[in-house]
């Protein structure tokens, strides 16, 4: 593997920093693995790196990196076999935070979800995307996204009974 000349200018930690999180929770939220999701955002950021694409806005450099991270997701499950961890036993700690219990117990409930509901749910509340900018990134009808939306809200209802009351 070659490898790439450091860059002085700091802008690629910027970047890093400014979306770690976003493209981990991308990635975990897709494989509901750790491990892979390492890969994974390691991937999106050497893609990033290599290309170094420019954006006249930060939101399209967002974009950019969200749809990249669901690229890579995508290639990377497609190539695995299917042996992953279940995620509750392995929650991270980092670069993934929450402010509350309550939140890492909705994210965790999340990541039970059939990934069709996971993924728009995710950039739906966790990422905050509107609906028509999750239907450009996962190239599907917005009303498909809101109605997976909704069929993934009551699927999260359903198993978040109780703890909430």
């Amino acid at each position: 593997m070659e490898l790439l000349p450091l860059r002085t200018d700091g802008s690629i930690d910027r970047v890093i920093e400014t979306y770690k999180s976003t493209v981990f929770g991308i990635a975990l939220t897709r494989t509901q693995n750790r491990s892979d999701a390492d890969d994974i955002f390691q991937e999106v950021f050497l893609t990033y790196y290599r290309k170094q694409p420019s954006f006249n806005e930060e939101e399209h450099r967002k974009a950019w990196l969200i749809k990249t991270a669901i690229n890579c997701s995508k290639k990377f499950l497609n190539k695995k076999p299917h042996n992953t961890v279940a995620l509750a036993e392995e929650m991270p700690s980092e670069p993934i935070s929450f402010q509350s219990e309550d939140d890492a117990l909705v994210y965790t409930t999340l990541c039970e979800l059939p990934e069709k509901y996971r993924m728009v749910l995710y950039l739906y509340y966790f990422e905050e995307l509107p609906v028509e900018k999750i239907s450009q990134m996962l190239k599907m009808r917005p009303g498909t996204v809101r109605m997976q939306m909704t069929r993934g809200r009551e699927l999260m209802r359903e198993k978040l009974k109780g703890e909430f009351l």
